[in-house]
């Protein structure tokens, strides 16, 4: 009996995986099609999972954006940490926050809640939050940024430019001029200047 119920138990750890495999990817397509304000509702019918199911996997919306982003955060961070291209800390944090804020207008809607999903524990977003706050001490450690500047803050920052740039493809290429203006306020003067 024992074995019987061990071997059920890793079917179930099976079927847990696939499940969850089915419901991220059923919400990376949701979210790209409709914005991350889907209905979970579908993701789950498009999963072949019952609600039940998707909220036992994913408490909350923001966990399940913050799965489904995951790849896109960790890669965030890599480019980030490995870019070498002679930047001073004021463009590596200006680098970082243009790409921070072009991901997040992938999905519709995203912007809105950006600052709950980095919260959300996943490695991405525990990988993107350590290097948007390496960068931040290390412009703050070379008198290039205010003291008085808190990561949050580049994240409200951030939001409002995925907010403004995020309904059309077009207006994406004001994101550096957007930053731009934000950076003029928190930068001392003559630093982060491209």
């Amino acid at each position: 009996m024992q074995q019987e119920g061990m071997q059920q138990e890793g079917t179930l750890r099976a079927d847990a995986r696939r499940n969850r495999e089915r419901i991220l990817a059923a919400a990376e397509a949701v979210f790209l099609e409709q914005g991350a304000g889907a209905a979970l509702e579908d993701v789950a019918k498009r999963a072949g999972v019952g609600i039940g199911t998707l909220y036992r996997r994913f408490p909350t919306r923001e966990e399940l954006l913050a799965a489904t982003y995951n790849a896109r955060f960790l890669s965030l961070a890599e480019t980030s940490r490995t870019r070498d291209d002679g930047r001073d800390p004021a463009g590596a944090l200006r680098a970082y926050l243009e790409d921070l804020a072009a991901d997040t207008t992938l999905y519709r809607g995203l912007a809105t809640s950006i600052g709950t999903v980095l919260q959300s524990g996943t490695p991405g977003c525990h990988a993107t939050t350590a290097e948007g706050r390496r960068l931040l001490h290390q412009a703050q450690a070379a008198g290039a940024v205010r003291q008085d500047v808190s990561f949050e803050d580049l994240v409200c920052v951030v939001t409002a430019i995925s907010l403004a740039t995020g309904e059309d493809e077009a207006s994406q290429t004001r994101i550096p001029h957007l930053l731009g203006l934000f950076l003029e306020g928190i930068f001392l003067e003559g630093m982060g200047r491209r």
